[in-house]
This record gives structure tokens, sequence and C-alpha cells, in this order.
């Protein structure tokens, strides 16, 4: 239910609670999702505290999942049950990752290399892909609707995180189009092998030690199984290397994301996996953070 209240009000009740503790940044980020609070309007009633500002949700909703978060430290995405990413709104819930804004540039990339290769799908030659560890389903639901004519499969572990992506997946009527695979890694596409053009990841690649030193809000609400990637980060990054070359068609691609200091392991990793093309990409701050290769034998 949408609430007015004058703009002063406001401003003294987010100074109230950044006293009680948090980040303003993520306050604001509340008062933008669920508070439907743009931060540019927020920074203008600074200037006009007089005009009357309207709220999509009551101050003590907003305050109650505030207080949550500074008592117990879940991310105000899982309490709020949604977050944006790409031109997307997304449900997220505590079995799944929370997409990064990092992660975005794999759907950038894929559509670069699809393009410079002359890849790109038609209704003669659809396109197949794969989105391995899919949790929220955020690139697979990207890469359905980027290219409308393409079938993909989204594979995961994780039985919480499949319902989350087949929610996604549904929302933006992507389920005709989009196969849900439980499983590790390949192992539930063995009916796809030699056929996907296009193979994404974002696997877990925080080495152990790191991960157990994350700030507790992502290490003790988001889940292992997506972040911890082993002793030195890589364990799932070589097991799709390793499958890659049996999986892609010919000339097909494959794109990972991998931890900010992995870049040179993974490019071995993909050259090893008799991969070409192998390269390797940078993320918004200028971190080496992708990598690709492609399977020999593409068409001239």
């Amino acid at each position: 239910m949408a609430t007015t209240l004058a703009a002063a009000e406001l401003l003294q009740w987010r100074r109230r609670q950044l006293e009680a503790g948090g980040e303003a940044s993520q306050l604001d980020w509340l008062l933008d999702l669920e508070g439907g609070i743009r931060w540019q309007t927020l920074q203008q009633l600074r200037l006009y505290p007089d005009q009357s500002v309207e709220l999509e949700a009551p101050l003590p909703r907003l305050e109650l999942l505030w207080q949550q978060h500074l008592n117990s430290g879940t991310p105000l995405q899982y309490l709020v049950g949604r977050c944006p990413w790409r031109d997307l709104e997304l449900e997220v819930q505590p079995g799944a990752l929370i997409p990064r804004q990092e992660t975005e540039l794999l759907v950038e990339l894929a559509e670069q290399r699809l393009s410079s290769s002359g890849d790109a799908p038609s209704e003669a030659s659809p396109l197949h892909w794969a989105d391995l560890g899919t949790g929220s389903g955020c690139l697979a639901v990207a890469l359905g609707r980027c290219w409308p004519g393409s079938r993909g499969v989204a594979v995961d572990q994780s039985s919480e995180a499949l319902a989350l992506a087949q929610r996604n997946l549904g929302k933006h009527h992507l389920l005709e189009r989009v196969e849900l695979r439980q499983g590790n890694w390949w192992a539930p596409l063995a009916a796809w092998a030699g056929q996907l053009d296009l193979v994404v990841s974002n696997p877990p690649y925080i080495p152990t030690a790191v991960w157990k030193e994350l700030e507790p809000t992502v290490r003790d609400h988001e889940p292992a199984l997506a972040l911890d990637g082993g002793g030195d980060g890589l364990e799932a990054i070589r097991a799709i290397a390793a499958g890659a070359s049996a999986h892609l068609a010919p000339g097909g691609w494959l794109l990972l994301e991998h931890h900010h200091d992995q870049s040179e392991a993974v490019l071995a990793l993909l050259n090893g996996a008799g991969l070409e093309q192998v390269s390797p990409h940078r993320d918004l701050e200028g971190i080496w953070r992708f990598a690709s290769g492609r399977r020999p034998g593409a068409t001239p």
C-alpha cells in the first residue's frame, strides 16, 4: 500500500535508521527497491524537504526489514525477495547466490563472441546453449531473451536453486525453450553432447580459506555450494574445462567467470582442454574476471 509523507519526515527516518547501524548505500537500496524511491529522487529531497513523497511500502515495514538485516546479517535482497540485474527484476532466495553486477558481462561477452564469429542464431539454425550452475537462473533468463529462437538448458546441483530458476524463467515466459536439469556440471547433459554452441558458467571459484574469511553477510547466508571452489578455488572450473570439448559443438564457445587472481590458471586449463582462441576478459573494474575458449572445428 502506497504511503504519502513529507520529504523531511523520510529524511529524518533515514537518519534514525543509520544511527542504529548499517551502511547508507544498503539503506538507500532498500528505499529504492522496496520503497520505490530512486537514489536520484532521494538526493533531490534534501534540496526540497517540504515536498511530499510517495512510498510504495510503509515506513514500519521498511524499518522491520532494516532491523532484520542489522540483527541477523541477512542480505536485504533475501529479505525483500528480489533483486535488479541487467534490465530484469529477479526473485532471489537463500538457496541461490544473489546475482552480481559483474556477472552481467558474461551475457555481453556471449553476444560479442557469437556476433564476431558469425554464429548468431537464426530460425533455420537455432542456437543451443547451456548455463552450468544456473542458481537464480539470471544468466539463463538473459540468454533466452537475447536469442528468442534459441533453445537452452539450465543445470544446477541444488533443487532449491532449480525451483527458483524455474520461477524466474516462468516469469519471463521461457520455460518452453529452456530445460532445467539437476546434476553436477556436465553430468545431466549427455543428450546434448557435441551440440552446444554456447556454454556459460559462473561456478564456485573462491578458495576455501578465502571463503571462510568473507564478510558474514555473504559467508553465513549465501550458499557455500555456489561460492566455495575448493582448496585453490578451481575444482569446478577444472571439471567444466575437462568436459568442454565433448559437449560443445564444433566452433562452440565456453565462457567462464573466475576469481580475480585466477586468470592465468584458468587460461591454462582451457588451453589444456584443447580449446582454441582462449582469451581473458576484464570486469567493470578492469580486473581479469572472465575467460573464453572455443572448440576447434568451426565452419570457415
